[in-house]
């Protein structure tokens, strides 16, 4: 006896409200300031929309296109800007810069991704099971902050599902097309296009993933075709569709900034990984996000999922793996660097939640009803902690507090300053650049733990006329620093800043 009548309409109707309880929840505090998830990285994203906005109208000024621009080199560039593309022709449309362009969208793919990953495990498994593991996809809080965020990773792993989703449709096909070789076109042929352009396209949003997609495209070919699968004209197509694109901007276009990247976050911090702590670390860090027993029953789940999905989960957890070791610092530092493992642990639970109910489908009437209100109020939970994550802070104030403080500065001043997220709140809110005054951090700490910036203070200053401080925090840190400024006279302060004059 199924756990509740097998009928398409009962179905669709959980289906739908699923997807409009996701919705509504990232669409929840809709015009607050990015900052409510990883702010620089969203402040970043911010400039670099603003400018390709600016550009975007007819009657920008010389001055103001100047400023955008010389904002958006200063934040650089690893990715090529897609998703700022598409928000800032969003402004182009809808009568200027918003905060709620961005959550729109991400809103929009994360969703349709959920429908791709809803229908794999259907195919996999039940209908329930998939509603199962959809849930947790859209319910999790982590996933609701980390996919409405304006930054690139939403729309990759979005586009990342959706390309998994037609690779396994590709490796199912193939059975099919073998069974009917009448097709003119291959319906397997389709899938292989389709996967190889999604897969490719995630990887070009952001060049991480490609981790994840390779190995697990490896594991699915090998599974389909075992050792013939160099004689697949399909197989080559899918991998020139995945690689060429990213291969293309990264190594040809951008060559300098990738190599940069690599060396600065995988040469120079590869000495983590020797330690036994990094991986306590690491479990802990991705156990804070999404629990430490979901992370082990999602594993658990690779061993009882049927065998094609077996592969694509071993080939997705190596791929992991792999991806952590190479860029071992942010794997216990940055949470939106775990977005990707989201679907991966959907994926896991599904096969371990499957057999679970199957089980409660065989019991009775009134015990069916009674396991369906705990997991009602599982979800009811988790979308209560979702939503109150969002609405707990107010960020309204702060633009207005960094208009306040850009004015202090004198335009054409050459400044330095400790200031939060790299500078982005000033350039974004208060039209000014200034040059930043290293941070003490953990990062600063492993790549260089005997400096003395205190002593280095004319150095970095040379050429500076004045000396900007928002960030308090840091210079606590660093009290002999905090000694030089005291003798230097205050231009500017308010409540949250202090401008001090360097002139002799």
């Amino acid at each position: 006896m199924p756990l509740l009548p097998p009928r398409p309409l009962a179905v669709r109707a959980a289906l739908i409200l699923l997807l409009a309880l996701g919705g509504l929840l990232r669409l929840l505090d809709l015009t607050d300031p990015p900052l409510d998830f990883q702010p620089s990285r969203q402040l970043r994203n911010s400039l670099v929309a603003r400018d390709i906005y600016f550009r975007l109208l007819p009657d920008t000024d010389a001055k103001t296109l100047a400023l955008t621009e010389s904002f958006r080199r200063s934040v650089g560039q690893y990715e090529p800007p897609i998703i700022e593309s598409l928000v800032a022709v969003t402004y182009r449309f809808t009568g200027g810069e918003n905060y709620a362009a961005p959550r729109l969208w991400g809103t929009l793919f994360w969703l349709l991704a959920g429908l791709a990953l809803y229908d794999l495990i259907r195919r996999a498994t039940s209908e329930w099971s998939a509603l199962a593991a959809l849930t947790f996809y859209l319910v999790l809080p982590f996933s609701v902050q980390a996919s409405r965020s304006f930054q690139p990773d939403p729309l990759m792993t979005s586009a990342f599902v959706i390309g998994i989703y037609f690779l396994y449709r590709w490796s199912e096909s193939t059975i099919h097309d073998s069974q009917s070789a009448n097709s003119r076109f291959p319906i397997s042929w389709r899938f292989a296009l389709l996967a190889g352009i999604f897969l490719g396209f995630a990887a070009l949003v952001k060049i991480v993933i490609a981790f994840f997609v390779g190995v697990a495209a490896i594991a699915l070919v090998l599974f389909t075709l075992r050792k013939d699968f160099w004689k697949s004209t399909q197989v080559w197509a899918m991998a020139a569709l995945m690689v060429l694109p990213a291969l293309i901007f990264y190594v040809f276009l951008n060559s300098n900034r990738s190599t940069e990247y690599f060396f600065s976050w995988s040469v120079a911090l590869f000495k983590l990984i020797t330690s036994i702590h990094f991986y306590a670390d690491w479990l802990g860090f991705i156990g804070s996000l999404f629990g430490l027993t979901v992370i082990f029953a999602s594993v658990a789940g690779v061993f009882l999922a049927p065998p094609r999905l077996r592969w694509l989960l071993i080939g997705l957890w190596i791929g992991y793996e792999a991806y952590g070791l190479t860029l071992p610092f942010q794997m216990y530092t940055h949470s939106y660097y775990h977005i990707q493992l989201i679907p991966i642990l959907a994926l896991g639970l599904a096969s371990v939640l499957n057999p679970i109910l199957e089980a409660a489908s065989a019991q009775s009437l009134a015990r069916r009803a009674a396991f369906i209100a705990v997991i009602l109020a599982l979800v009811g939970y988790q979308s209560w902690v979702a939503r109150s994550v969002l609405v707990s802070e107010d960020f309204r104030h702060e633009p207005a507090f960094w208009e306040s403080v850009g004015q202090s500065i004198p335009a054409d001043a050459d400044t330095i300053g400790l200031t939060q997220d790299y500078g982005y709140r000033l350039m974004l809110w208060g039209w000014r650049k200034v040059t930043l005054w290293p941070l003490s951090t953990d990062l600063a700490a492993t790549r260089n733990s005997e400096r003395d910036l205190a002593a280095r203070f004319d150095e970095l200053t040379v050429g500076k006329e004045y000396f900007l401080v928002t960030a308090f925090n840091q210079l606590d840190k660093q009290p002999d620093l905090k000694k030089i400024l005291d003798g230097y006279p205050i231009a500017a302060e308010g409540n949250g800043f202090m401008l001090y004059d360097l002139h002799p």
